[in-house]
């Protein structure tokens, strides 16, 4: 069955709010078997909000709209759909009277305008709200049904879940699944990646592998179709190991593991402290390292270390190399991440030095100049990085880098049993 998902309201249009909705309905649906083919949002025009639906009932089996059920003149979605499928509106009659119980408990009176939420057209199939008033509607013609839902997500997803998922399954079965897996990678960059499994993705079929950009670096997404949960996890567990076999070095998490969680648990499970000194990040490592419930279990200490007197006298940084080298430098970093491992008795120290921007940088000293530096018993590894992107983006993926730093660190670590590991890569 092919779904397209419809968002209304002219403020996603203009970005004022942002559409959680259809990222959760797509993901839902495609758990359930169905094919989302098109996502499209339209504002509160009645003309072009009924060019969009007609357009989309033209090409797929099930429209799913969000929003516009509301009090207000602009809630216009339930009106819009009526007319489409010829229908005429009147007050449903449980609608009506939840309404009237939800006001009653709050000692609210409603007005006028809140029967738009329970006018509904007739014929259709009413889901009741019970997160709020707007009740959802099914209207079907010929094989095609057109279903609002409401436009806060709290009462999408409720509504979603409680009733338009049992109306699908009684409607059509799910005779297959959709089944993803994400492979969260970090230190290598989209092209390198895709050459490293190119012939993989050039061969896809069922499953299939795409590379999608994040922040937090590139993931490699593994997309299965199957009869059953079961089966398609053991295709995606066929295609995974090919993938890691190339790139399994890069592979820091799966599905949404993110990074500070895979580093706390390493941390914690192998008994380590770690300590942060940061210049340019500002303290978002520690920030991100202190998310984690239980954090006081790995980390020690955290130093913002911006000027150079602050480097001197909390870190030990020698003046001579801050004059001759300059803040932004390995030598500092890597006298950062000592300092503070010194200075708070961690297992491993963590130093950040560079420029985030947008100003700060010269010829020699680009704006995204990052030295990171891990500091462990016997060896101190620096890494010099130039990360593109405005000055949020800069810091976080300094920080990404950091954590990544962290992890290699640890695992070269068990591994090998050893302190000294190369970064260079």
């Amino acid at each position: 069955m092919i779904v397209e998902i419809v968002t209304t309201g002219s403020e996603l249009l203009l970005g004022q709010v942002i559409n959680t909705n259809v990222a959760y309905m797509s993901a839902r649906l495609n758990e359930l078997g169905f094919d989302v083919v098109y996502q499209t949002t339209v504002g509160d025009n009645h003309d072009r909000m009924k060019a969009v639906l007609e357009h989309a009932l033209s090409r797929a089996d099930i429209v799913i709209t969000s929003g516009g059920l509301g009090p207000t003149q602009g809630d216009i979605t339930k009106e819009v759909s009526a007319e489409i499928f010829g229908r005429k509106l009147k007050i449903h009659a449980e609608s009506k009277r939840r309404m009237d119980e939800h006001f009653a408990q709050r000692h609210v009176v409603w007005t006028e305008n809140n029967l738009r939420q329970v006018t509904l057209p007739e014929g259709a199939e009413v889901f009741l709200n019970y997160n709020g008033i707007a009740s959802g509607v099914v209207l079907e013609n010929n094989g095609k049904y057109l279903i609002n839902l409401p436009g806060p997500p709290s009462e999408m997803k409720d509504m979603f879940e409680r009733s338009l998922k049992p109306f699908l399954q009684r409607k059509f079965g799910f005779k297959h699944v959709i089944v993803s897996k994400v492979l969260n990678t970090c230190g290598i960059g989209e092209s390198l990646l895709e050459t490293k499994i190119k012939d993989l993705i050039l061969a896809q079929s069922n499953p299939t592998l795409a590379l999608l950009i994040r922040p937090e670096g590139v993931i490699i997404r593994i997309t299965a179709k199957a009869s059953t949960h079961i089966e398609a996890e053991k295709m995606i567990e066929v295609v995974e190991a090919q993938v890691k076999a190339r790139v399994g070095e890069y592979i820091y998490a799966v599905d949404d593991e993110n990074m500070e969680e895979v580093v706390a648990n390493l941390l914690k499970d192998n008994c380590l402290t770690v300590a942060c000194a940061e210049s340019c990040t500002g303290g978002m490592l520690a920030s991100r390292l202190t998310s984690i419930s239980g954090s006081s279990m790995y980390i020690k200490g955290s130093i913002v270390t911006y000027s150079n007197e602050a480097k001197m006298k909390f870190l030990d940084v020698d003046k001579e190399i801050l004059d001759t080298k300059g803040a932004v430098s390995p030598e500092v970093a890597k006298q950062m991440a000592e300092g503070v491992r010194k200075a708070v008795g961690s297992d491993i120290g963590v130093g950040i030095t560079g420029i985030a921007g947008p100003t700060g940088g010269t010829d020699k000293k680009p704006v995204g100049l990052v030295y990171i530096a891990v500091a462990g018993k016997d060896n101190t590894v620096v890494k010099e990085n130039i990360f593109s992107g405005d000055r949020a983006r800069v810091r976080y993926r300094s920080t990404q880098q950091a954590l990544e730093m962290i992890r290699q660190y640890i695992i070269l670590r068990i591994n090998n049993g050893l302190y000294f590991f190369d970064m260079k890569k």
